[in-house]
């Protein structure tokens, strides 16, 4: 059978791979856009600070690994056409038939409406393409300062890994705090960190305007924003690149995003989907919602492999676990905060804490914030935000409690796991299971017994 891939990120590679673990003979054909097969996005603002010096490594595997793996790589192949009745793909002006067909075609930067926006310094940063182009940029032009547009994760790792290479940062946000996926008190401690580090933050500020000077560029905003810097850097989001998969006739949701099953099939025979440009169903609230992630594409990617040969394979869901550092701080979360619940009228109660991250009698201790949000008639754990030093073993901790949301614990059942211990790293009582008790404590005064 001839199953070909559009798309050579995650979820496109992860499926190849699949394929042929399971069948070493299947024929697959990975088409890409561009010339990186298989590069780790996530790594690109490690690059710009120079933690990693050499760009090639970004590649989780080279050329030659994946050819080695029997998977065939058409390189700057742009699909244009699919043709559902006909069975083939129409990519540089050749037809290719397939049996089987997986689109994997991602997302893509949000552009908004800011007058200027395509002036010359101005940048938009998903792909290694533009992470190479705006190296260039900044090297030729010899650029000293950038204002960076949007505070998300793309826009505070960059602003970490500008400062780093030496470059004056401008961080500007519309919202009140930076880093939205975290609850406002945890937002503003970030802010502060990036502050500290000498980025200069600035929220509740839109920029209007970009115009190109003799300096460079000057960049206009609300509450009376002014910055004159050699880059911008417009980083506000991204939306599905699902332009293709829609002139095929392939069913989308209201905001344009494919649809599929948990089995990765989209609604029409022998095609499926996976990675950014599908909406993703969320373990917790039982429906697809729009969540992007690296580490969901790459599962999505296996089960649609899998189930490429005529496997029954079915996505198990997202909580949208994240982790993402900011110089010395790391922040995770994982699940519902109060935003969502709110919106889905979830019933909960969010209680903030704080612990050391080891017995403080060992040399090292840190604090750590943690915020469990939890449904106080239940006890359920609903979700959980953590801020610590990045030798604090956020990631870990806040992946305790993905575990704990996947199986439906309460809170008050973190205090039963058996958790590891020796104090260079820990407590009798992990950080995660003193959080839980923490809450528990707030319910019980609100007159819950959990």
């Amino acid at each position: 059978m001839n199953h070909l891939l559009i798309g050579g990120s995650d979820a496109g590679i992860s499926a190849a791979l699949r394929i042929k673990e399971l069948n070493p003979d299947a024929d697959v054909r990975m088409f890409l856009a561009d010339e990186y097969p298989n590069f780790s996005i996530c790594g690109i603002p490690f690059y710009f600070s120079r933690e990693i010096t050499d760009w090639k490594t970004l590649a989780h595997r080279t050329r030659e690994e994946i050819l080695d793996h029997g998977i065939e790589v058409f390189s700057s192949h742009w699909v244009s056409q699919i043709n559902p009745d006909e069975k083939t793909i129409v990519s540089n002006d050749r037809v290719f038939p397939y049996d089987k067909l997986l689109i994997g075609t991602g997302a893509q930067s949000i552009k908004p409406p800011i007058s200027g926006l395509n002036s010359k310094g101005v940048f938009t940063l998903r792909w290694i393409g533009e992470m190479l182009e705006i190296d260039r940029f900044i090297d030729e032009q010899n650029v000293k300062k950038a204002t960076i547009v949007g505070g998300g994760y793309i826009g505070v790792e960059m602003a970490d890994g500008l400062r780093l290479r030496g470059l004056e940062v401008d961080l500007v946000e519309f919202l009140p705090t930076v880093l939205q996926t975290l609850d406002e008190p945890l937002g503003k401690i970030v802010g502060k960190v990036l502050s500290n580090h000498g980025v200069n933050v600035h929220t509740n500020t839109k920029i209007e305007s970009l115009k190109e000077t003799d300096k460079g560029l000057l960049v206009n905003g609300s509450n009376g924003y002014k910055n004159e810097c050699g880059l911008v850097l417009v980083v506000v989001g991204a939306v599905p690149n699902t332009s293709l998969a829609k002139s095929a006739g392939i069913e989308t949701n209201e905001k344009g995003i494919i649809r599929t099953n948990l089995k990765m099939e989209t609604s029409h025979a022998d095609i499926y989907a996976a990675g950014d440009c599908i909406a993703t169903y969320h373990t917790f609230l039982k429906q697809n919602i729009y969540l992007p992630l690296g580490t969901t594409a790459h599962k999505q990617g296996r089960i649609a492999g899998e189930n490429m040969l005529g496997g029954n394979a079915e996505f198990q869901g997202s909580l949208g676990s994240q982790v993402v550092k900011i110089f010395d701080l790391v922040a995770g979360r994982t699940g519902l905060h109060d935003r969502d619940c709110q919106r889905f009228d979830i019933p909960h109660k969010t209680v903030q804490s704080e612990h050391w991250d080891h017995k403080v009698y060992y040399p090292g201790a840190e604090r750590m914030q943690i915020r469990i949000t939890g449904n106080p008639k239940t006890g359920q754990l609903l979700g959980a935000q953590i801020l610590g030093s990045k030798k604090s073993e956020v990631a870990k901790r806040i992946d305790i409690f993905a575990t704990a949301i996947h199986n439906n614990y309460t809170i008050e059942g973190l205090n039963h796991l058996d958790l590891s211990y020796t104090p260079p790293l820990s407590s009798p009582w992990d950080p995660v299971q003193m959080a839980a008790q923490s809450w528990n404590k707030e319910v019980i005064k609100m007159g819950n017994k959990v």
